[in-house]
């Protein structure tokens, strides 16, 4: 244990946050999420890890609604997503109830990334040890994906994981997407996105009862729809995958 680690706001003598890096080894052992922004919409995938089998299943850990046009995906310490997760649902709506409109994507993960920021710099308190992927659409930007770690930084993305194997996942998204200027549709976004997650994990036997996956759409009468993918669609993309 170094005696640099004992305060959040300490910098180490090569000028480190220990407390910050401690934070971020908690979300690169957890279980992977990922996500690919797409033309018509965005995907979600995560790994389950279910405690027991007796464990409901039709519950989710990993992939969370925010409003009606905004989603995330988590890895890292469940019972501090779950702190974020309330103060971003809050902060969205008293966005509606002062303006009247949907709050932007960007504004929300700004604001998530604020609050994890604070507590990097404050005595007495640690690093919320998750990070994030929001994802949405609103009227300004379209489309979006972000990622934020527990450092309070954030950035856009096209395609990109949090979790463990986080850096093969990325590798594996690189080889059907070769930049962010490349157009895929949804369906082949799900794919790649299932296919990176199953070269690089444990996943031995690919089925619906090991991944989870949600996607954002716009509808002909412009709502944005969240919903999951069956099991029977997510089994006949592992079967598809599978039979490549």
């Amino acid at each position: 244990m170094s005696r640099f680690d004992s305060r959040t706001t300490l910098f180490s003598q090569d000028g480190r946050l220990l407390q910050v890096e401690y934070a971020i080894k908690a979300v690169t052992i957890a279980a992977p999420c990922l996500a690919i922004l797409a033309q018509d919409g965005i995907v979600f995938v995560a790994q389950k890890k279910l405690p027991s089998k007796l464990s409901d299943q039709q519950t989710s850990e990993k992939i969370y609604r925010i409003d009606s046009h905004i989603v995330c995906a988590v890895s890292g310490l469940t019972s501090d997503a779950n702190i974020l997760i309330d103060e971003a649902r809050a902060y969205s709506q008293k966005w509606l109830a002062v303006y009247d409109e949907p709050i932007p994507v960007e504004v929300l993960v700004q604001y998530i990334s604020d609050v994890k920021q604070n507590y990097t710099h404050h005595g007495g308190l640690r690093p919320y040890g998750v990070s994030f992927l929001f994802g949405g659409w609103d009227a300004h930007l379209g489309f979006q994906l972000y990622q934020t770690d527990p450092s309070g930084n954030y950035s856009a993305w096209v395609a990109t994981s949090i979790g463990g194997s986080a850096p093969e996942i990325a590798s594996a998204l690189k080889q059907n997407i070769a930049d962010s200027n490349q157009k895929i549709l949804l369906k082949e976004a799900q794919q790649y996105a299932v296919s990176a997650l199953i070269k690089t994990t444990d996943i031995t036997k690919v089925s619906s009862d090991k991944m989870e996956i949600l996607t954002v759409v716009k509808t002909e009468s412009g709502d944005i729809l969240a919903k999951y993918v069956s099991n029977a669609e997510v089994d006949a993309i592992c079967k598809q995958l599978q039979d490549k």
